[in-house]
Order: C-alpha cells, then structure tokens, then sequence
C-alpha cells in the first residue's frame, strides 16, 4: 500500500515505522501491534500519513493518555505557533535546563544595524544567540538561505561587546532552532560555517526531541486531558511548560474544571515528568 507523506511524496507504507513510535511513546511492543491491526482496516491507497498517525494517537489514547501525549510530541510543539512566539519560550527553557543563563527579545546594536534577537545564552563564559525559525507545518523545513542569514548577523554582532548578563563580553557562537527539519544544505553549510544546529531529528541522539524526552521539558500543547482554548488560557498566563502546570499554585483558577477533570489532568501531567 502507497502512502502520502507530508512532503507530498508517494512511498509504500512502513508499518515498522509506526510501530517503532509508539513504543517510543511509552506503549508496549503488544499494544503497539494491536493499534496497528486496529487502524488497518481504515487505511487505503494513497493514504495520507498524517491521517495515520491522528488514527493511531486515538487508539493509542485508549491505552494510555500520558503515551498519547507522547506520541503526539511533534503537534504540540507546533502548537506553540503560530508566531512563534511561545516556541522562543520554550527554547530558552530546554537551555536554562542544561544550566545556561537564558533572556528572550533582546535588541542589541551590532556593527552595521541593530538586531533584534530571540534568545540569548551565556554558559562557562560563552555568550551566543539563537535564532528561532518556527514553521507551522511539518512539510515545511529551513533551507540554506535562513543559515546564510543567520551567519550575516552573527558577524556583525560578534565585533563588539555586550553586557547581556553580568558583564561586557563578546558573541562567541551563535545557534539556528527550528521545530521542523533542515535540508541536507542548510546543514552542509552550518557544519562548514561553525553554526550549531538544531532540529526536530538533528542531530541525532542530541535532537529537539530528544532533548524533550530527557530534561522531561513536555509543552502543556501535548496534553490530551485539555481542550485547545484550555491551553490557550494557560499559556496567556505564562504557563508553558507541563513542570509549571504542576507546579503553579492558581493554575486552574482561570480554566473552571471539574474536580474529575483536574485530577485527570494531573495525573497525566505527574506521569510525564515521572516518565
């Protein structure tokens, strides 16, 4: 059976790949198997493969909520959009959690023009910035252009000093982030240029995603206990990430749950940050 990719490609059907990402979420090798057979029926010819995976993360939600919001990592932080504004947020946090000093929209004069930046990070004397490229779709990836223009900027910033945090210091690296994928280009320049590299799946075994999973860093957009408008509210107030949810005394104060739903929303909540 052929199915569509989000590229558009037409490519015969890995049911491997499927069942390789629920396990991943957390669902055992029987489950994932299960939902595979559960879905089969529904499938057909040309298939989109986001229709697949929306069939599977709602018989993988029957199983667990918690591996559902797993699952569905990828959705929940594009629902950080569709600015991207929220996303610059999250960034700051996954460095913040590797024990950088982090500060988001800052404008500083470079040489030439002044820049306005999304984060700036300083660790072990290192000053950087980033630059967050969001992309509201997964078909979507950041070509070599956008590191060419990232590189520009980063030379004209790094022939002065800035008292971003403490003290004057100068911009020793810079970093692209985006939460889709580079093309092979957009690497093959940052590698040669110096420019550190970030992406859903780059590089590997050090990705967005992976990153995610091991500082336990879930967006509360990946919750399945909560409405759209519900997380809305939530991130209006600040509430960014699932560890602030748990941990922000008046976080229901705006949502009015039901006792039942609270504790719901808890409990999936508690079960991602305890993995």
């Amino acid at each position: 059976m052929k199915v569509r990719k989000y590229s558009g490609d037409i490519v015969d059907f890995d049911e491997s790949k499927l069942i390789k990402s629920l396990i991943n979420s957390g669902a055992t090798n029987e489950n994932a198997k299960q939902i595979l057979l559960d879905v089969q029926p529904q499938l057909y010819d040309g298939i989109p493969t986001k229709k697949i995976y929306k069939l599977a993360f709602q018989k993988l939600k029957r199983f667990s909520n918690v591996h559902a919001a797993r699952f569905s990592l990828k959705n929940g932080i594009m629902a950080l959009g569709p600015a991207g504004f929220y996303f610059e947020k999250f960034i700051a946090r996954i460095f913040e959690l590797q024990g950088y000093q982090t500060t988001t929209n800052v404008f500083l004069e470079g040489n030439c023009i002044s820049h306005e930046l999304d984060v700036v990070i300083k660790k072990d004397n290192h000053l950087a910035i980033i630059e967050c490229k969001f992309h509201g779709s997964q078909e979507n990836k950041t070509d070599v252009k956008i590191p060419m223009y990232i590189l520009s900027r980063f030379n004209d910033l790094n022939k002065k000093t800035y008292a971003v945090f403490e003290k004057e210091e100068r911009i020793s690296k810079c970093w692209l982030i985006t939460n889709s994928k580079f093309t092979s280009e957009a690497v093959k320049f940052a590698e040669c240029s110096g420019l550190q590299l970030l992406s859903w799946d780059y590089p590997i075994g050090a990705s967005l995603k992976d990153l995610v999973n091991q500082f336990t860093i879930y967006p509360i957009t990946c919750l399945t206990t909560l409405t759209i408008a519900e997380k809305e509210i939530l991130l209006l107030q600040g509430i960014l990430t699932v560890y602030d949810l748990v941990h922000h005394e008046r976080k229901f104060d705006k949502l009015k749950l039901s006792e039942t739903r609270m504790k719901n929303v808890l409990k999936e909540s508690n079960q991602l940050l305890n993995k």
